[in-house]
């Protein structure tokens, strides 16, 4: 029984040797798997199939004609003569006479579009205007930057240098923005009236000083009582004059 038992062992032993060394002659190329979908793998592999081609439709060119700032000034379908003057262009009058009324020929911008006095489109126009040059203008016709970095209250009168454009309704010669000498003219809300009130009545005790934002001055009249009366007396002048303002060198309102 014992003898039987071993042979048996020795047997599935020597199978499984064969089976091994069949496996091992296959996959070092010796032989071949007849398995099912071998074949249609291999011809996969020789015929890819048919080609997919894909068309690529370029997008919509975007529109680079924008219209310039401009265009926001210009009402449409309006009368040519009432455009405001970034909305044309016109050609210098050399003959016009300075101070004198004169006719320029005018021509719209582009995207801009208006009417004659009969309601038809037109491009080109004469208006009539003085013969003078933008920065020759009357203050009322033009606007100027406001500078507080200068001192209003000093001798001589301090001035600044003023970047200043004509109004939209204003026609001219030359460059609608021009730099302009101004004198210093702005307030920090002080007024004459309060500064005075105080130097008189408070005035030994520095509140003028004080109010016009001059601390030094106002610890110096407080410590020696107004300078015994002679410093309030002098202050009192000096303020109802204008010759003292504040210390941030605005002008009073």
């Amino acid at each position: 029984m014992a003898a039987a038992v071993g042979c048996l062992g020795a047997v599935a032993r020597f199978s499984r040797v064969l089976l091994f060394l069949s496996q091992f002659y296959i996959l070092s190329g010796g032989g071949s798997l007849n398995l099912e979908h071998s074949q249609p793998l291999a011809q996969s592999i020789r015929d890819p199939g048919p080609t997919r081609t894909f068309t690529v439709v370029p997008r919509a060119a975007e529109s680079t004609d924008m219209p310039p700032p401009y265009v926001m000034k210009c009402p449409s379908n309006g009368p040519c003569s009432r455009l405001p003057a970034d909305c044309i262009e016109c050609r210098t009058n050399a003959s016009c006479v300075y101070g004198k009324p004169a006719a320029f020929d005018c021509t719209v911008k582009p995207f801009v579009t208006c009417v004659d006095q009969d309601f038809r489109s037109q491009k080109n126009f004469v208006i009539n205007m003085t013969c003078r040059f933008c920065w020759q203008l009357p203050e009322t016709e033009y606007e100027c930057s406001n500078s507080t970095a200068c001192m209003t209250v000093s001798c001589p009168r301090q001035r600044y240098t003023a970047n200043c454009t004509v109004r939209d309704h204003v026609h001219c010669l030359g460059n609608r923005t021009f730099p302009k000498m101004l004198y210093c003219n702005w307030t920090g809300g002080y007024k004459w009236s309060t500064a005075l009130a105080l130097s008189i009545t408070l005035g030994g005790f520095g509140a003028d000083r004080f109010y016009l934002g001059q601390w030094r001055e106002g610890l110096g009249k407080l410590f020696s009582f107004g300078g015994l009366g002679i410093w309030t007396l002098i202050d009192v002048l000096l303020i109802g004059v204008g010759y003292v303002g504040p210390a941030d060198g605005s002008l009073y309102i």
